[in-house]
């Protein structure tokens, strides 16, 4: 009787199990096979570009141990919206006055851009003005954006985007998201306290959360009084707990811009906003227009807007970045496109050629694998990472960059930490020198699987120039100052200062979160 009983529970067992994996297997199938939607990881090629200005914000600690801040991102932003005289669009991530338990008190930056949107509206009621951001910022419809409203009630377009149209990167949940609890919308509720700042909220705010997926993007596009446009690509975000970060930044004007809205158009689209961009000034929606990408986007269609193949830029074969340009060249990457601009310039590096990193978040198994043969061939790599100990006052066990910079190490690549208190590295910028050849490319992404494998909405600009230019030598500066300390200022400390926990359980949850997208990286 024992025996029979022990034989029923383990068929039971068996059952189960066969379950789960069919579930494992169904679920990464259809995230294999589902195509991104049309906002993500469109095709540009380099343009050339005008007046590109490499911008920084760095933070230090003097010998006496008080941080230090050096600044210029949301200088140039408010510049920007300043000038503006027919359209300015926004696309920012975190755009909220929140803190964690340490607050953050540098710089009430949403507060600042909301304000200044608000009176340049005031004053030129005809400036078409759009605010594009991510859910989060409302706690998923569980906390209303008072920033958000006023900017609304200031007749400025406000738009969430709908992230139900990006792929999971957590199907294993967000599958049973999609059937058990999307159908059920969400509202202001008060079960549970606000995860980001203060309030209280739905459980649903939480079901939505572990989703794991955002609209990450940071960029700027504003006119001025002769017409030109303007964009500004960064890491940075209007977030007063973040107002103390280092970031980096590049602006300039040309046809990328256009392709800047170009991507916009896109993602407004997805989030059936149409009406929006429609409402643009005319002369700059006629460029869009006739731009060769504009005819795959259509109102509530999941049509890619071009063929995604990786070796294709507008529709046409693409070589490796190896011409040396002759003026500023910038190429628009989102998403995969980042990825794949990352690959091209670790793989065509040759010995000698020089190759600096600063990240804050680095895990994607294929650039960390690109980094160690670059460095087998001889390149010169270094990398800058942030210690991952920090989030906003709360305390992180330095994943993934602590076992990602250990595997780094002893593969002979030097490696150095940003040393920071309170705020974040939260630069995100790769420079390659190859002979006179210079590459930055900077922006919104991470080199994480959700950041570069069409999961998240990100853009980074890529600037293709020679030697001689300014922003490439600005942005090379940039990073030796916080490598080298210089200036008697502490930027970085050697890899071997700080405490490293390595242990298996850090590596295997590094590997793991990576791989499945149980991750808030």
């Amino acid at each position: 009787m024992f025996k029979s009983v022990i034989r029923h529970k383990n068929s039971h067992f068996r059952h189960l199990l066969l379950l789960v994996s069919l579930y494992f297997v169904l679920v990464y199938s259809i995230t294999a096979i589902s195509p991104a939607p049309i906002a993500v990881s469109l095709n540009f090629a380099p343009k050339s570009a005008k007046n590109v200005t490499f911008l920084a914000d760095l933070s230090w600690i003097e010998p006496a141990g008080s941080r230090q801040l050096e600044q210029s991102i949301f200088d140039a932003i408010v510049k920007m919206i300043t000038d503006a005289e027919s359209l300015i669009v926004v696309d920012m991530f975190l755009f909220n006055d929140w803190q964690g338990p340490t607050a953050e008190t540098h710089r009430a930056l949403s507060q600042e851009l909301t304000d200044l949107l608000i009176k340049k509206k005031s004053a030129i009621p005809s400036l078409q003005i759009t605010v594009i951001s991510d859910p989060i910022n409302a706690v998923y419809g569980g906390l209303p954006s008072a920033h958000f409203q006023s900017m609304r009630d200031a007749d400025i377009d406000v738009v969430l985007t709908d992230l139900t149209k990006l792929q999971d990167s957590n199907p294993l949940y967000s599958g049973i998201w999609r059937w058990l609890i999307k159908p059920f919308g969400n509202s202001t509720g008060s079960a549970l306290p606000n995860p980001f700042g203060p309030g209280k909220v739905s459980v649903r705010s939480y079901l939505a959360l572990l989703n794991f997926k955002a609209n990450h993007r940071k960029l700027i596009v504003a006119d001025n009084a002769k017409g030109v446009l303007t964009g500004l690509v960064s890491s940075a975000n209007p977030h007063d707990g973040s107002s103390a970060h280092r970031n980096v930044a590049l602006s300039f004007s040309g046809d990328a811009v256009v392709d800047l809205l170009v991507s916009e158009v896109a993602l407004l689209s997805m989030s059936d906003a149409d009406a929006v961009w429609q409402s643009w000034p005319h002369d700059i929606l006629s460029q869009v227009k006739n731009h060769r990408l504009f005819g795959g986007i259509k109102a509530n269609s999941s049509e890619p807007m071009v063929n995604r193949s990786p070796d294709e830029v507008d529709g046409q074969k693409s070589s490796p970045p190896l011409a040396l340009p002759t003026t500023p060249h910038i190429q628009i990457v989102s998403e995969s496109r980042i990825k794949s601009a990352v690959l091209n310039l670790l793989s065509t590096a040759q010995s000698r050629d020089q190759v600096d990193l600063v990240m804050f978040y680095l895990s994607d198994r294929d650039i960390v694998e690109a980094l160690k043969q670059a460095h087998a061939r001889g390149v010169h790599v270094r990398v800058l990472l942030d210690l991952n100990k920090d989030a906003f006052g709360r305390e992180k066990n330095g994943v993934p960059n602590r076992p990602v910079a250990a595997e780094l190490a002893r593969e002979g690549i030097v490696v150095r930490w940003c040393i920071t208190d309170g705020e974040q590295c939260h630069a995100k910028m790769l420079y390659r020198r190859a002979d006179e050849r210079i590459d930055v490319l900077l922006g919104s992404g991470n080199y994480t699987r959700r950041n570069l494998d069409d999961f998240n909405l990100e853009t980074n600009a890529w600037l293709q120039t020679n030697e001689t230019d300014l922003a490439a030598s600005q942005a090379s500066k940039y990073f030796e100052r916080q490598w080298s300390n210089s200036d008697g200022r502490q930027y970085s400390s050697d890899y071997d200062e700080q405490v490293h926990n390595n242990s298996a359980w850090v590596r295997w949850q590094y590997r793991f979160m990576e791989a499945t997208g149980f991750s808030t990286f």
